[in-house]
């Protein structure tokens, strides 16, 4: 696999910003002869992504640092960009636009100067925690731009406005904009086509109960939802390594190289 640490400066940020992207590459087993194909660094097609959100404290490092993304990626030929959102919630915090960096500006930049697709068929998001969250506000804001949402853990109460300064009270209820059930009531108002969503908790994370309820209600708002709670797991890394697997594998997809099926690495 490829591995590519960026750093560029964000029109929608007015400052330079980090972020990691992981593209599949000619393996070892591929270079020693050993695959189905000779290898090469010639593509036969742009590779689908997935936005790949973190949670509250991390930044775009701790993805692949804490799993096994990187191998996930490359086994399943997909791209996986991580990026640096701060303590945002990925929302507008005062002069921080990152609702429209990850909305527009982010898959803008990657897909001009990367071999990612911009096909929304091909576009997935997920995340942990904070990035659940935003995985989702990102997701049921414009669900026409992706086919499938993931949320790991994911933090459904967040007030953008006041959560970097108060992660754990936020007593003030969120704006509709930011509001993943009021978010959730309007695709289903409009009868747009909910993105398929995949949401998982570990039956010991104090966000169990409400991720639950959460899933049960976009199925009764119409959306196609698998809903995974899994013992023995609180809000730990351990527990999104083993999602982030099980989301990759579960993922709706017939692009060019879920053709070819799972490689050796």
């Amino acid at each position: 696999m490829a591995k590519v640490v960026c750093n560029f400066l964000s029109y929608s940020l007015n400052r330079a910003v980090d972020i990691t992207v992981v593209l599949p590459s000619v393996t070892c087993p591929e270079a020693l002869g050993m695959g189905d194909a000779p290898a090469t660094h010639v593509l036969p097609a742009k590779f689908p992504v997935v936005y790949l959100l973190h949670g509250f404290a991390n930044n775009h490092a701790q993805w692949t640092g804490y799993t096994n993304v990187e191998l996930y990626a490359e086994e399943r030929r997909i791209a996986i960009v991580n990026i640096s959102a701060e303590n945002k919630a990925y929302a507008k915090v005062g002069a921080d636009d990152f609702k429209r960096f990850v909305s527009e500006e982010l898959p803008e930049f990657v897909t001009n100067y990367f071999p990612i697709s911009t096909k929304p068929e091909e576009t997935y998001i997920a995340g942990l925690s904070m990035g659940g969250y935003g995985a989702l506000m990102h997701g049921l804001t414009h669900p026409e731009r992706y086919r499938a949402i993931g949320a790991f853990s994911a933090g459904l109460s967040i007030n953008p406005a006041v959560f970097a300064s108060d992660p754990m009270g936020q007593p003030e209820k969120p704006d509709p904009e930011y509001d993943v059930h009021a978010l959730a009531k309007a695709v289903a108002d409009t009868g747009a086509a909910f993105p398929a969503i995949y949401s998982a908790c570990g039956m010991n994370d104090f966000l169990f109960e409400p991720n639950r309820a959460f899933a049960s209600e976009l199925g009764e708002l119409g959306a196609d939802v698998t809903w995974k709670e899994v013992p023995g797991f609180g809000h730990e890394w351990r527990f999104w390594d083993q999602q982030v697997e099980q989301f990759l594998d579960w993922i709706p997809r017939d692009d060019a190289y879920a053709q070819m099926g799972k490689r050796s690495c």
